[in-house]
């Protein structure tokens, strides 16, 4: 049926011809397992951002706290409701008929699966962005980048990713039931209108752009820190950069493995003109592993934090005895250390004591 005429019974033509099985008592229990885990990962990321957060008020460091915190919370939000979906879906044996007559959880669940999926990608972005210009442009991001912009920011990227979400509906095009009957999204079988391929090829063009613009901000943050290291003597003041810089690589890695596969399968399939040959099993793996990205991404902060790579640092240079790596830029943050100059410079006791240095060498 033409889902734009009766969106009340979008997808269920899928039903007739399913053409892959899930076994329904292991896709509910790992689904529950999944869920459960992506669950307490994020919670515990949470707990140890906002930590961070109320250690580190300064503009340098609260602006990307604040991002990353958002980029948990989405994930957390994405287990709790597009997790609790699947395994009710799981658990109701896959049966559509009865419980989704008026195809609202299917839109449901298909907007969630958009919305939670695209939003990471954005935020991945804009983290890699505020850093670039946090390395690139110090003076402009200490008095622009402040906090209330960066909220303004979390909420123009969950706005954007909610317009891309809810764009089916606005246009009565219902997200469709999946041949595998166990998740919703845009139409992927027998595409032929122009407008589903515009939905497929518009949600690849936009993860695969915050995946490019993220590599290319990454890139220009790590070739400048780099380049600043290598010419100063001083390297203190840089270990705050380096741990922010190491947890976005970690975060794009992450992301370009878990979404390429999904976002590449979405593009093929929006692209070819005849039938996809995509099969069902093939496109259920996708987004399978699309869905470890939410659950690997805290685990970035809570596994790459400055005092767990310190550890490391240590255990790795007492088993393969490198000495070579000065330890000293681990020691304090750049945060503490600005402080501290600032402290001595602008103390008029400091500038009475280097004034008075001379005199009393004189007189002795």
């Amino acid at each position: 049926m033409n889902s734009s005429k009766s969106p009340g019974l979008a997808g269920f033509g899928v039903l007739k011809n399913t053409t892959c099985h899930t076994e329904r008592k292991i896709s509910v229990f790992f689904s529950i397992i999944f869920m459960t885990v992506g669950i307490l990962s994020n919670s515990l990321a949470i707990a140890i951002l906002m930590k961070a957060y109320q250690r580190f008020r300064q503009k340098s460091k609260a602006s990307f706290l604040l991002l990353a915190s958002g980029l948990v919370v989405t994930d957390l939000f994405g287990h709790l409701i597009a997790g609790a979906i699947a395994v009710f879906v799981y658990a109701s044996d896959k049966d559509w008929i009865r419980f989704n007559q008026s195809n609202i959880l299917c839109s449901v669940f298909g907007i969630c699966l958009v919305f939670f999926g695209l939003c990471p990608l954005f935020l991945g972005s804009v983290m890699a962005v505020e850093r670039c210009i946090g390395v690139t442009k110090p003076i402009f991001h200490s008095t622009k980048m402040t906090s209330r912009h960066v909220k303004m920011m979390l909420t123009m990227v969950c706005l954007f990713a909610v317009l891309i979400a809810f764009l089916p509906i606005l246009r009565f095009r219902a997200y469709q039931i999946q041949a595998s009957r166990t998740w919703c999204f845009y139409k992927t079988e027998h595409v032929e209108d122009w407008e589903d391929r515009f939905y497929l090829l518009l949600f690849s063009c936009l993860g695969f752009l915050a995946l490019a613009i993220s590599f290319l901000c990454n890139a220009v943050t790590g070739i400048t820190l780099l380049r600043v290291k290598f010419k100063s003597q001083q390297r203190q003041g840089r270990s705050h950069h380096f741990e922010m810089i190491i947890q976005l690589l970690a975060i794009m890695c992450v992301s370009c493995i878990c979404w390429s596969p999904f976002l590449v399968t979405m593009a093929r399939i929006g692209i070819h003109e005849s039938p996809s040959k995509e099969t069902c099993e093939t496109i259920l793996f996708s987004l399978r592993m699309a869905t470890w990205n939410q659950i690997l991404d805290p685990w970035v902060y809570i596994l790459l934090r400055k005092a767990v790579l310190k550890n490391l640092y240590k255990i790795t240079r007492g088993c393969c005895g490198v000495h070579t790596i000065n330890l000293h830029m681990w020691e304090l943050s750049s945060i503490k250390n600005s402080l501290k100059v600032a402290a001595i410079s602008e103390s008029p006791v400091s500038s009475k004591q280097i004034n008075l240095q001379p005199l009393s060498s004189v007189r002795q």
